[in-house]
């Protein structure tokens, strides 16, 4: 177990319940979080997707935006419509710079009265100096620094988190209600990253760790560490700032097109539109796709794919073993002539060249309630 005190890491609100569950913790994004728990990754990962899992992601930043102008300024950053987001809806988009690449991926959600934004650890400080640096015309960005966030997903999620508020069962998939759960005040999101139905959670710092135990003592709900939480977003195909997003990755490349919509199109106005909207209109040399290597030898980030011919034609982002599909699979980059699923490929592992295959994504399917 990583020392937090040596390593100066920070620590969750959930720092000490991850302790005494006997959890194993490494340094992440400057936090002390835990990558797995007795149960181990492949049984963590396996109980989400059979019953419910409860994730502890409170090194992710909160961030509320207030001021009329809200919007049309967060706009300026961002190619998603958030004017036509109604209260109580959330939406995925991107900060992209004016090089049209990805400066880090977000959720935004129409609170009513303000903005409330969930943005990624590892980039939370850039971001939050880069909103700083770029929204004007009266706009207040307030850090909700003494929250923490957990996150309950899979099948049976929505049953027990229905026996501290029922009314969260009728949720829909991208909703988002400030609900009381068993009396604690919380803002909840019907939204996750493993692909299953669940709910992100925030809570009072003060609270949180009575919220977890609370869950964690129903029968369906086992403690899950950030192992299972990347395999699980890798089997449902999405996508980990870093390694499959990043600034040398523009929202086309990275098969996120969905994400910019029509009005945003027509009218651009946000940062790197011109490069953005000439990729939507022409193309782009190359795209993010599923990888499906032969074999049981799974190919890690940065393993080098080749055509048939032996020509480097792009690099996997990610990669390991899904457990619920029982073998290794992979994202990627390759050119985009060899997108296409079907198209023959072979990866480079430990200096060989193994066969494998582009598929279409997600690996799991997506099981979100739709209502």
């Amino acid at each position: 177990m990583a020392d937090p005190q040596a390593e100066n890491l920070y620590k969750t609100a959930l720092y000490d319940l991850h302790v005494e569950l006997g959890a194993k913790l490494v340094p992440f994004a400057g936090y002390a979080m835990p990558v797995q728990y007795p149960l181990g990754v492949k049984g963590e990962h396996l109980h989400t997707r059979a019953k419910a899992g409860l994730f502890d992601v409170s090194h992710m930043g909160q961030v509320r935006l207030v001021g009329e102008n809200r919007v049309a300024e967060l706009e300026k950053l961002v190619p998603g419509d958030i004017a036509v987001l109604k209260p109580g809806r959330t939406r995925y988009s991107a900060f992209t710079n004016d090089d049209g690449t990805i400066l880090d991926d977000l959720m935004i959600t129409n609170a009513g009265d303000s903005l409330f934004l969930v943005i990624n650890a590892g980039c939370k400080d850039d971001d939050i100096v880069h909103m700083r640096a770029n929204l004007d015309n009266g706009v207040e960005l307030q850090e909700l620094s003494d929250r923490a966030l957990m996150a309950l997903q899979g099948p049976e999620a929505a049953n027990v988190l229905a026996r501290f508020a029922p009314d969260v069962a009728s949720l829909k998939f991208m909703s988002f209600v400030e609900i009381d759960i068993a009396g604690i005040p919380c803002f909840v999101t019907r939204s996750g990253y493993t692909g299953e139905d669940g709910f992100e959670i925030s809570v009072p710092d003060t609270e949180a760790e009575k919220l977890a135990r609370l869950l964690l003592a129903e029968d369906e709900v086992e403690a899950i560490g950030l192992g299972a939480r990347d395999s699980l977003r890798l089997e449902a195909g999405l996508c980990l700032y870093g390694n499959d997003i990043d600034t040398t990755t523009t929202p086309v490349e990275g098969d996120l097109n969905w994400i910019i919509n029509k009005r945003r199109r027509e009218e651009g106005g946000f940062l790197g539109a011109d490069i953005i909207l000439d990729q939507l209109a022409n193309g782009a040399d190359r795209k993010r796709v599923g990888i499906k290597p032969e074999g049981k030898a799974p190919a890690r980030e940065h393993t080098m794919v080749l055509n048939k011919d032996g020509y480097d034609i792009g690099e996997i982002t990610s990669g390991g073993f899904g457990p619920t599909v029982d073998a290794p699979i992979a994202m990627g980059y390759v050119a985009i002539e060899f997108a296409e699923p079907g198209t023959k490929v072979d990866l480079m592992v430990r200096g060989k060249a193994r066969p494998a295959e582009i598929v279409a994504l997600p690996f799991a399917p997506h099981r979100y309630f739709r209502g």
